[in-house]
């Protein structure tokens, strides 16, 4: 048996040069500026941006339908800027992009604006994802400020502890942490329902929830937000259910939380339209995985264009 070598990067070279027909590619002039397939639009979308290189930030239409297989890319836009995502999917026929019955996104107003202009007849979702995320957000804040309070003190002691001679020893709960290691230790139950904790942390939680009810009743709010998307399946029980959760909020006078609510009230109908058919941006953020898999796997993006050219070769 005869082995032969054969040099990857020349390789490469081959296919890219003579194999494949990446020099006649008709979308090579205005690739890394706009990419549109109105072929693979549907009646469900998402969109979303994301990184192909250097931290610069993408535009993705993308069809669900596709299960992130083939016809899959519906517009990719090398901005976020509304007003050039939009000339780039004005690109698309009006009739076929007001057959788009639903489209889910983040909360950013660029990518509202986007949609309201260039699917005027969908139905925008905004992902709920992103709504809990923002109370997550605002529990860590409030586990960092109290974390940074506690190197502080700890410090101060160690020092007040060696100009008097004295060795320092930390005080430690019965899980044997510190008051500063179970607030870093903390940071991932707080994203996690109770009902998952592990017995050591429940036995974490509730020595933080005991020195720090604030953190406790942060965590309440954030979980019952979570259980409003979870067990609500009916749109006017949700609106009742936020209804409730906003006199908790104000109760509360949390100030990061009260900044949720009015931003949860901003975009309340797009959130509200969740409960419609449950529709998240989830296939997005999938997609988005693929993508970075991909890049990873090329060890990184040389050419963008090519690069580009790959990734529609697969997906659109």
């Amino acid at each position: 048996m005869i082995y032969g070598h054969i040099d990857g990067e020349q390789l490469g070279r081959q296919y890219k040069e003579h194999l494949s027909d990446f020099n006649e590619w008709e979308a090579k002039p205005h690739a890394q500026e706009w990419l549109v397939f109105p072929e693979n639009i549907g009646e469900y979308l998402s969109i979303d941006e994301t990184s192909v290189s250097c931290g610069e930030l993408y535009t993705i239409v993308t069809n669900k339908s596709a299960h992130g297989g083939k016809g899959t890319i519906v517009a990719i836009v090398s901005d976020t800027e509304s007003s050039v995502v939009i000339e780039a999917l004005e690109r698309i026929p009006g009739e076929l992009r007001a057959k788009v019955k639903e489209i889910t996104l983040d909360m950013s107003n660029s990518m509202r604006k986007i949609v309201r202009v260039c699917f005027p007849q969908a139905s925008r979702v905004i992902d709920r994802f992103h709504v809990q995320k923002l109370a997550y957000d605002a529990i860590q804040e409030m586990r960092i400020a109290h974390r940074w309070d506690a190197i502080n003190d700890e410090t101060n002691a160690m020092e007040e502890a060696k100009l008097s001679g004295r060795k320092y020893l930390p005080k430690v709960f019965k899980n044997g942490d510190s008051k500063k290691q179970l607030l870093a230790r903390s940071r991932y139950l707080l994203f996690k329902s109770a009902d998952k904790w592990t017995e050591k942390q429940k036995l974490r939680a509730k020595i933080l929830f005991e020195l720090y009810p604030d953190i406790k009743k942060a965590y309440g709010l954030a979980h019952s937000l979570r259980m409003i998307f979870s067990k609500n399946s009916i749109k006017d029980a949700a609106r009742l259910s936020l209804a409730r959760w906003y006199n908790d909020v104000a109760d509360s006078e949390f100030k990061s939380f009260n900044t949720i609510a009015a931003t949860i009230y901003e975009h309340y109908e797009e959130i509200l339209n969740f409960f419609i058919n449950r529709s998240t941006n989830a296939s997005a953020e999938s997609f988005n995985a693929k993508i970075k898999e991909f890049r990873a796997n090329l060890r990184g993006v040389i050419d963008i264009n090519f690069f580009l050219y790959r990734l529609t070769k697969i997906y659109a």
